[in-house]
């Protein structure tokens, strides 16, 4: 489940953003997209989309990452293809006990 960054690029082209993650979807089903640009795209997190780089950053690409960016990866607790507001980040320890940082 997934595509280039030509391709979706190129399924995406002509569309107007901003646009929700249904109406891409929809849009390239429509315009001809192959079935993996099209199963991408409904891997993307629900939102609105801005521009294609948007895009890009959200869904899962089958081209691109070295090792190294692979391992980083899965050392900061993402998956591919997941937007930066949907990542899981540790909290705070001093905030979970306190419920606030007190500036130490």
């Amino acid at each position: 489940m997934s595509t280039d960054r030509e391709s979706l690029k190129a399924s995406l082209s002509a569309l107007d953003f901003p646009v929700s993650k249904e109406a891409l979807v929809e849009y390239a089903e429509k315009h001809g997209a192959d079935q993996d640009t099209v199963r991408a795209l409904r891997a993307a997190p629900l939102g609105d989309y801005q521009n294609v780089s948007e895009v890009l950053g959200s869904v899962p690409l089958d081209e691109g990452q070295s090792s190294s960016d692979k391992a980083r990866q899965r050392r900061l607790n993402t998956k591919d293809g997941l937007a930066e507001q949907h990542t899981e980040t540790p909290s705070n320890p001093i905030v979970e006990e306190l419920g606030e940082n007190r500036g130490s």
